[in-house]
Order: C-alpha cells, then sequence, then structure tokens
C-alpha cells in the first residue's frame, strides 16, 4: 500500500497550520448564515458535500493508492455506510436547519457542546465512567447552553425557537457518536473520511432533487462552496497536518478555543447580529467546562 511519508515534527509550523484552521473554522457560522439566505438547507449541503468530497478525494489519492482506499473500504463497509449517513447527511442536515431557524450566535455556540456531549455519551456506548470533573464540567456546560437559548433569561426558559435548539442540541449528539465510532477505525482519518462522503453524498443529493431541486442563485452556491471548502474540506487536512506535526499536541488543540469568540465577531461585523450578553457568558462557560474537563483528565492519567 501506499502511505504518506512520516512526517518531520516541527512545532511552529504545526502552530501555524493550526492558527490556519482555526480562522477557517471562525468564518463557517457566518457563511452558513449568507448561503441559507438564499438556499434552502439540503441544497446548501449537497454543493458544500460535493465540494468537500472533491477536494478530499484529490487529496487522497495524491497520498495513499485506490488498492489502499478500497481495502481500508472492505475491512469495514457496513461501519462507513452508517457513518457515512450521520455525517456529513443527517448532521449537516439538522445543523444547517437549526441555523436557518436561529441567529447564528445561539447556533454557532450551542454546537460547540458536542465535547460535552461525548463525554456523556461516553458512559453507555463506550463503557466509561463518568468521574467527578465530567459531572462538574458537563453541569457548568450545558448551564452554558441554557444561558445562550435563553439570551439569559434563564427562569423564563424562553427561546427564539425551541425546534432550533433542539436541533443544535441534536446535531451535537450525532457529531459526538460519529467521532466515537470513527475513532474504532484503523484507517488514516483523511480515508475514513473520504469514505463516509462516498456513502453520505448520495443520501444528500437524493434528498434534495426528492424535495428542493437544484438550486439556482449564485451567491447562494457561492456561499456553499465556500463551505464545502472551508468547513468540510482543506481545514480539516490542516487541521490533521498540524496535529501530525506537533511536538506539544495540547498546544495546538487549545487553539480551537479561539474558534466561537473570532466567529461571534465575524457574526456581528458581516451579519450586524448584536451579540446579546448572555452569549459571551454562555460560552465561557462552556469552554471553561471543556478546558477544565481535559486538565482534570490529564492529571488523572499522570
Amino acid at each position: 500500500m501506499d502511505t504518506a511519508a512520516a512526517l518531520t515534527k516541527n512545532q511552529p509550523k504545526a502552530m501555524l497550520l493550526g492558527a490556519l484552521a482555526v480562522l477557517c473554522w471562525s468564518t463557517v457560522a457566518t457563511a452558513f448564515k449568507l448561503s441559507l439566505a438564499h438556499l434552502a438547507p439540503v441544497q446548501l449541503l449537497s454543493i458544500a458535500t460535493a465540494t468537500s468530497l472533491f477536494i478530499l478525494l484529490a487529496v487522497v489519492a495524491k497520498r495513499y493508492s485506490m488498492r489502499f482506499v478500497y481495502e481500508a473500504w472492505k475491512a469495514a463497509p457496513v461501519q462507513y455506510a452508517l457513518l457515512g449517513a450521520i455525517n456529513p447527511f443527517l448532521y449537516y442536515v439538522i445543523l444547517f436547519n437549526a441555523y436557518d431557524l436561529l441567529p447564528a450566535q445561539q447556533a454557532q455556540p450551542l454546537n460547540y457542546s458536542w465535547a460535552l456531549v461525548l463525554s456523556l455519551l461516553a458512559v453507555p456506548l463506550l463503557g466509561q465512567a463518568l468521574k467527578r470533573a465530567d459531572i462538574i464540567a458537563l453541569l457548568v456546560g450545558f448551564f452554558g447552553v441554557i444561558v445562550i437559548a435563553t439570551r439569559g433569561d434563564v427562569l423564563a426558559l424562553q427561546f427564539d425557537s425551541g425546534k432550533g435548539v433542539l436541533l443544535a442540541l441534536s446535531s451535537t449528539v450525532l457529531w459526538a457518536v460519529y467521532w466515537l465510532y470513527n475513532a474504532r477505525l484503523k484507517a488514516p482519518p483523511e480515508v475514513s473520511l473520504l469514505l463516509c462522503f462516498i456513502h453520505g453524498s448520495p443520501l444528500v443529493w437524493g434528498m434534495m432533487m426528492f424535495t428542493t431541486g437544484l438550486p439556482n442563485d449564485w451567491q447562494g452556491v457561492t456561499s456553499a462552496i465556500y463551505v464545502g471548502v472551508f468547513e468540510m474540506g482543506i481545514t480539516f487536512l490542516l487541521w490533521l497536518g498540524a496535529m501530525q506535526l506537533a511536538t506539544h499536541a495540547s498546544r495546538v488543540s487549545n487553539l480551537i478555543f479561539l474558534s466561537p469568540f473570532l466567529s461571534l465577531l465575524l457574526i456581528h461585523w458581516i451579519l450586524g447580529e448584536d451579540i446579546v450578553p448572555a452569549t459571551y457568558i454562555g460560552l465561557s462557560l462552556i469552554i471553561v467546562a471543556v478546558i477544565y474537563q481535559q486538565v482534570a483528565a490529564h492529571r488523572s492519567a499522570q
């Protein structure tokens, strides 16, 4: 089989690639809303998925032989079919519908809570026990979710869109399930992602053809292509490269905490949304919870 050559560790380059990935991810919430102003959620997903699939095919074809990709698929065809039904199909259909119903400043931070959901789902799916730090992190993080969803009016529990909040939180469950099961696959991450997109893309396009039909708004299509490049395609590869080059992976992974705050700035500057204080407070609670959980896990492993 053909595999990529071993990479020489280079922390400065890893930090640069990680920062570029974070910068790209920070723009996609704004791109979602710009595209959804012109396209139905499934149309956005169809164009974005096709764009990402093209990028993944090009990158994987350069790094690996097609026989290697086929052997990877042959080892777990059912798993790839099921994971492809989650990502890119169900996860993004639900996420884009949440963005269609909610202000970007709510949908984006709510989706960010998937890391907390992952630790919760690891209990029934992986048989892992919840530790004291996990429980504290979950309570703090999900209180942050409530603060964001209610715009700070926690006691009233009134939402801009109850359905939108439910969809955003449901997307976090699907994303956590996807990564829990994806971690069991032995193929390189970019190969696994490609195989998932090969399985999931026909589902996306089939749904579009049976519901909305092809998009015909060039502004929406342009934004959707941007989403395909910077949400699903090249940014994942930048992040993967950063983690492979890093001598201190934790320093690179901590960059991800900049993304939601940068995203809120772009949402304000480009979309014109007035970011309410509750969004910053809730997002800060979620990030503090995630960092606390990671630090506690690191200390317990020593």
